[in-house]
């Protein structure tokens, strides 16, 4: 513009590209990765499975682990109101950290509650499992005295994967030990975003976290029992200190001897696990 004699300054080029609708964008995730054939009749099996537990009173907990955190003075996204900055390495070296923090998180639909497990080890089948363990005997058997089944929604991977028999080995020792039936119902792949915890609890912890230094296990405590909302989620939290092996494996039997009763419709997805 200079060079065609009408110099413009740089506030009215940016008026000119937001005319254009040329703003600042970051990269939306938006491009799917897959889609299973049978994607919608899951989504209309679970949907259902949801509404007659809750109207028979049974619970339906959607579960799934967060992003792993590291403990220590290692930066942290977000902002904070306070009167100075939080001094952060320059770097952010896993090698640095003092240790790692895994949030399983379990759901309550129904009760619109959230709740927890800090492991400090492995996310693991047998993690996930004792994370329920911990959970029932504590608060959802207290919260539903009268259940004869309960109902968990799961993403398709990670330490309750579908197509894992350990996840299913370490599922029927739990409802052995609880004396309650546990039907699993996994999401799609490329669905886990649907899972309710996604977005009816882990928004709000990664809120009540941001901006801030996890120097010490109990701050990290103290900042995701502040997870809430205005419309009634409350959460609570609890450390599990067992260290977790890896590289475990089922028995080179277990797949015909197993005990878990799967579904005939969509199989690999639906299927329970009866206490023995």
């Amino acid at each position: 513009m200079a060079d065609l004699g009408t110099p413009v300054s740089p506030p009215v080029v940016r008026d000119w590209l937001e005319d254009q609708g040329l703003r600042l964008r970051q990269i939306a995730k938006t491009v799917e990765g897959g889609q299973s054939p049978d994607r919608d009749r899951q989504f209309r099996r679970i949907a259902r499975r949801k509404t007659a537990y809750l109207v028979a009173g049974n619970p339906v907990f959607s579960i799934d682990t967060k992003a792993k955190e590291h403990l220590g003075q290692l930066f942290r996204a977000g902002r904070v109101r306070a009167q100075q900055a939080f001094q952060a390495f320059d770097h952010d070296f896993p090698s640095w950290a003092t240790g790692v923090v895994i949030p399983h998180g379990i759901y309550d639909l129904a009760r619109n509650r959230g709740h927890l497990n800090l492991g400090l080890s492995h996310d693991t089948s047998r993690f996930a499992c004792d994370s329920f363990r911990w959970y029932w005997n504590r608060i959802g058997r207290r919260s539903y005295p009268c259940a004869t089944s309960i109902l968990w929604l799961c993403d398709g991977g990670g330490s309750n994967s579908a197509a894992q028999y350990l996840f299913k080995h370490d599922l029927q020792d739990l409802v052995n030990d609880l004396g309650i039936e546990i039907r699993v119902a996994h999401y799609p792949s490329y669905c886990s975003k649907y899972n309710p915890i996604e977005r009816r609890l882990f928004p709000h912890v990664t809120r009540a976290c941001q901006g801030v230094l996890f120097d010490t296990l109990e701050t990290v405590i103290r900042l995701m029992r502040k997870a809430s909302t205005t419309t009634g989620l409350r959460t609570t939290v609890n450390v599990i200190r067992r260290a977790y092996e890896t590289g475990r494996k089922v028995a080179h039997d277990f797949k015909d001897t197993m005990t878990i009763r799967f579904d005939k419709i969509l199989p690999k997805w639906n299927y329970r696990a009866v206490p023995q």
